[in-house]
């Protein structure tokens, strides 16, 4: 064997879905705490449906499937 060939380490690809997971992850971390917020002020009458609370709804959908993609692809899962 050569030296060249000893340094050689084997690296492992990242997958584009962690960071797709990361992202979501992020934005429905984010999501979560607007539409908490927005539970206990609402922003008024002018808002049409504002009582289905759609921002923590898919803030709560965002950060389970980002949470998912984030442990599924995870780096260095063998």
């Amino acid at each position: 064997m050569t030296q060249n060939s000893e340094l050689k380490h084997p690296s492992a690809a990242l997958s584009i879905w962690f960071f797709v997971g990361i992202l979501t992850l992020a934005y429905g971390v984010v999501l979560v705490g607007t539409g908490v917020y927005e539970f206990w002020h609402p922003l008024g009458s002018a808002i049409v449906l504002s009582d289905l609370h759609a921002t923590l709804w898919w803030g709560l959908l965002m950060t389970l499937f980002g949470g998912f993609y984030t442990i599924r692809f995870r780096p260095g899962r063998g």
